[in-house]
């Protein structure tokens, strides 16, 4: 099968398309053909090796495991001993091994069926990113009458925040940049605030909760904006804190920092379960929340595609269609 790998970690240019065998499921785990993949932020993660306190689980000199790619959605091609909730043939959508292939390994318990009405790209989009906005709000505490403050509103997880906390009935002021200003608005945030101009933590408005979406302003920022009572909630972490840490520096201390004030910051660390999926597929059947896909490459341009995320130009998400084009020697 064709597959995107990388042998070592540094910057789009260490990808390679590659022809490998195809990969077994063991006894808890489907092999999937993946229709599409979603390029979300902990790809750029894996592909760089940074922050370098990743690499104790990724491998220390170089990737333990050299495919690329997590967010998936596609059909069961064969399962293993083990599994009993999927047949050959399904349409599924979850977390995967090695995404941006023609071929894909995951876990049973990381899968759901793709609602019908959905889209391979919908669903392949929304697959971390959809799950991680629930996590988030979830941690958070949201509720109807809310004033939710978005710091990263357009931006994959971000979009789906804004979507979420406007359906359960929350006030919602996005952030972003000038450029994408109202591809949040369209969102459905009741108010937009671009960061260029207007520091939205300024403390000039209270929140009943934060959702910062991997920035970087001190705890001490995010706490003069928040209500007596508010919380926020930390999603990754890609800016600051050096080369070991990153920006999850915040997260790690978030706890101790709140340990002693009725004030809550909350470091979110978000694993993917069926739960959590059959969340996402029903919000996105409803149309309660849509997938805002920016852009559509096929796999050997997957690298451009990363590049731009890298870039940070991306409105919502990106995705790798499995069936657009041609395969390069194929």
């Amino acid at each position: 099968m064709k597959a995107i790998i990388r042998t070592q970690y540094g910057s789009p240019d260490v990808l390679e398309l590659v022809d490998i065998e195809r990969p077994v499921p063991a006894k808890r785990e489907v092999l999937v053909r993946v229709e599409a993949a979603g390029v979300d932020i902990g790809v750029w993660h894996l592909m760089t090796g940074l922050p370098t306190m990743a690499r104790i689980a990724l491998g220390a000199r170089r990737p333990r495991l050299p495919g690329l790619g997590t967010e998936l959605a596609g059909v069961v091609e064969g399962v293993g001993a083990d599994v009993t909730r999927f047949r050959i043939g399904d349409s599924v959508f979850g977390a995967g091994r090695g995404a941006f292939a023609e071929y894909a390994i995951a876990s049973e318990d990381k899968l759901a069926s793709r609602p019908a009405g959905v889209t391979a790209q919908q669903a392949a989009a929304s697959a971390v990113s959809g799950v991680t906005a629930v996590q988030a709000l979830d941690a958070g505490r949201v509720a109807a009458g809310q004033r939710v403050l978005v710091l990263g509103a357009s931006g994959g997880v971000g979009s789906f925040v804004v979507q979420i906390a406007k359906a359960l009935g929350a006030h919602v002021t996005g952030v972003a940049s000038t450029s994408k200003l109202e591809s949040v608005r369209a969102l459905g945030a009741d108010e937009v605030i671009d960061y260029t101009t207007t520091d939205a933590t300024d403390g000039s408005q209270r929140y009943d909760l934060i959702v910062d979406m991997g920035g970087n302003r001190p705890l001490a920022v995010l706490r003069r904006a928040l209500g007596p009572r508010g919380r926020a909630v930390i999603v990754g972490g890609e800016d600051g804190g050096g080369r070991v840490l990153g920006g999850f520096q915040r997260s790690m201390f978030a706890g101790l920092a709140s340990a002693v004030r009725r004030q809550r910051v909350v470091g979110l660390v978000s694993l993917t379960t069926t739960a959590d999926l059959l969340r996402v597929g029903e919000l996105l059947a409803s149309g309660t929340m849509t997938s805002r896909v920016d852009g559509v490459y096929p796999l050997t341009q997957t690298a451009d595609a990363i590049r731009r995320l890298e870039a940070r130009h991306v409105r919502g998400k990106l995705v790798i269609d499995l069936g657009l084009g041609k395969l390069a020697e194929k």
